[in-house]
């Protein structure tokens, strides 16, 4: 049986401007779907573009002192190198300025007209120029009137839109999932309730000249959404290839931003409905990106831009922080604290360390070669069955529109694994020959987990999941989807290689700032205690690590030496603990150490670091973590 063909828009995007953080994330969005249904054997057709036409683009090549042509050619190159930056797989990048596309809008304009659905009309009303859209006497305050309201008498041609308000409500509460989330639905149900106008689809050329003409008078051009939604289509066939067109429309998902679904929820349908043509199946209207909890706008000052943080931290990580941290249709907080936090947490302590872990283990004691495992125990089946729900869980989720709860399964999964290599302990068993056939069957566990979670988190991270996988000595490309939900994939004998951090950890530079202001910060005494800025204490790294091993360092009667594991690199380190502890006791203990310290010699035993404990006169106690956590997790 043949898969569904699968259709995936986003809006095309304004180049009045550089693209920011919302077009990013849009785009990412839709590869990331469309990634995965090819991975599900789905035919795919993915569209994305530019709107090239416009008040706000004739306004910005008139402040660049060049025609409006030469704006959006130099413009659009943005576009087109974040998307390649962004690892976009897009089948298709449509400019309105096109031909195919511009006589497609003419021919459609022209037939609405000879069927009597535009007709034309003088009218007079407020215009607001920032949305280019005509608005209402009841939304404008004159009494303080905004420079972007104008007041204008004009003749026009107008779309019969008011006449399908009926049909559409019909068509929306008959069919629930055309417009997701639901509370956008309601809220477009909300917009019907009230006189739906009809729709001015064209600007006199004395006004805006910069348009695709209207076919049937030379004195205007045509409205800019009128021409822009048409895209749509336009990139697939309409009226020129039946059989294309028949293949991927109606499209499965048009996404959009918030702050464009009436015009995709209400004039677009309306539009389609006159032309005959079938409506698209869902359009899904994602939140905004908030600056900590502020809009983003140019004049703040605070627009993210996508560049900055692909140079910093790659491709790849900021492609998983965009889906991980919205949830679809809400809106969601974009700081560069947060950023570096799920970076760190995510994918530099969870998943890096629990690929170090199993790899380092593999070339260090089977000669690079993934472990034949052996009889398996309870947290083997536990492991497993964890790893094995994944893609079922995960499918859901996207089916759901949910990728960030299908991603926080993944990071559960390798949460659960890292603990389940703590249960195990494969650094002591290493050191016991006996247990080599367990530290074999630890090991591919380890592996097959990551196996799996890098074929989940391959629409999401492209790049960095197919090297991991070539560690594991998987072959290159796209992952078989349907082994992911099977146990037991990796060969026993296949080559791993050495991988030097496949996420290397980061601050963001305000972590490394701190609270610090400018100049020099005045240290101040309270009580008798110097309080120390916020920038010093962040100087300091605090990790856990687990104790391995512990003896009394000779000729000394305070000083232990210990063996710790700091996510799976050995660390030695002197602490002056032997009064309160005795060596047999600590091993297997989580503690808490300042990793970053210098590496001295105590009584010529070289230290490479400090533990933490907290004292009295006559007592001590070490620093520990509350519940399971991996070793050389963050504190602080």
């Amino acid at each position: 049986m043949p898969n569904t063909p699968f259709y995936i828009t986003t809006p095309i995007y304004y180049v009045n401007d550089k693209p920011h953080i919302g077009h990013a994330y849009t785009t990412i969005l839709a590869d990331v779907l469309a990634r995965y249904h090819r991975l599900l054997g789905d035919p795919v057709h993915f569209l994305t573009g530019t709107d090239e036409h416009g008040q706000k683009v004739q306004q910005a090549a008139e402040s660049g002192g060049i025609p409006a042509q030469d704006h959006a050619d130099r413009t659009v190159v943005r576009f087109q190198e974040l998307w390649e930056r962004l690892e976009i797989t897009n089948n298709d990048f449509i400019r309105t300025t096109e031909e195919r596309h511009k006589i497609i809008v003419q021919e459609i304009l022209q037939d609405l007209y000879d069927r009597g659905e535009i007709y034309d009309a003088e009218h007079e009303g407020w215009y607001d120029i920032s949305s280019e859209t005509f608005v209402t006497d009841k939304d404008v305050d004159e009494d303080n009137l905004p420079d972007h309201i104008v007041r204008i008498k004009e003749r026009n041609y107008f779309f019969r839109m008011g006449s399908y308000q009926e049909w559409l409500i019909q068509y929306i509460e008959d069919n629930p999932t055309f417009i997701q989330p639901d509370f956008r639905r309601n809220e477009t149900l909300g917009f019907l309730r009230q006189p739906l106008q009809d729709l001015c689809i064209s600007r006199p050329k004395t006004r805006l000249a910069w348009g695709i003409e209207l076919p049937f008078d030379k004195d205007f051009v045509t409205y800019v959404w009128f021409d822009a939604l048409v895209n749509y289509i336009s990139a697939i066939g309409y009226r020129r290839d039946d059989a294309q067109f028949a293949t991927w429309w109606p499209a499965t998902y048009q996404l959009i931003g918030k702050d464009i679904l009436t015009t995709h929820t209400v004039y677009w349908p309306t539009m389609l409905k006159a032309m005959g043509v079938e409506l698209p199946q869902t359009i899904f209207a994602h939140g905004w990106w908030l600056s900590g909890q502020s809009k983003m706008s140019k004049s703040a000052g605070n627009v993210v831009d996508p560049m900055k943080y692909i140079d910093q931290y790659g491709v790849d990580a900021f492609r998983y922080f965009l889906m991980a941290e919205m949830v679809l249709g809400q809106d969601a907080s974009f700081t560069e604290e947060t950023f570096s936090r799920r970076y760190n947490t995510d994918l530099a302590n969870d998943l890096g360390n629990l690929l170090s872990r199993v790899t380092k283990l593999i070339l260090s004691h089977f000669d690079g070669r993934i472990p034949t495992p052996a009889e398996t125990g309870a947290e083997e089946s536990k492991l497993q069955e964890v790893a094995l729900a994944l893609s079922n869980g995960v499918g859901d989720a996207v089916q759901r529109m949910r990728l960030d709860d299908g991603l926080a399964q993944i990071a559960a999964a390798f949460r659960e694994t890292n603990r389940y290599l703590e249960q195990r302990q494969p650094w002591v068993l290493a050191k016991d020959p006996h247990q080599k056939e367990l530290l074999g069957t630890v090991l591919y566990h380890g592996a097959e987990v990551l196996r799996i979670v890098s074929g989940l988190l391959y629409p999401v991270m492209p790049g960095k999941m197919e090297e991991l996988r070539s560690v594991l000595g998987l072959p290159a490309g796209e992952p078989d989807i349907e082994k992911l939900g099977h146990w037991g994939v990796l060969k026993p004998g296949a080559e791993v290689r050495k991988i030097t951090g496949l996420f290397p950890r980061t601050d963001s530079r305000a972590q490394k700032a701190g609270a610090a202001e400018q100049g020099k910060p005045e240290k101040k005494e309270i009580e008798g205690v110097m309080q120390a800025e916020f920038a010093d204490f962040q100087k300091i790294e605090l990790k856990t690590a687990r104790i391995v091993e512990a003896e009394r360092v000779p000729d000394t009667d305070k000083l232990l030496r210990l063996q710790l594991d700091v996510a799976g690199e050995s660390r030695q380190i002197v602490a002056g603990i032997a009064a309160y502890y005795e060596p047999e006791t600590l091993v297997g203990r989580t503690i808490v150490i300042v990793a970053n310290l210098k590496p001295a010699k105590i009584r010529g035993v070289e230290s490479q670091g400090m533990l933490l404990a907290a004292s009295t006169d006559d007592s001590l106690r070490l620093v520990t973590v509350d519940g399971e956590i991996p070793t050389g997790a963050r504190v602080g």
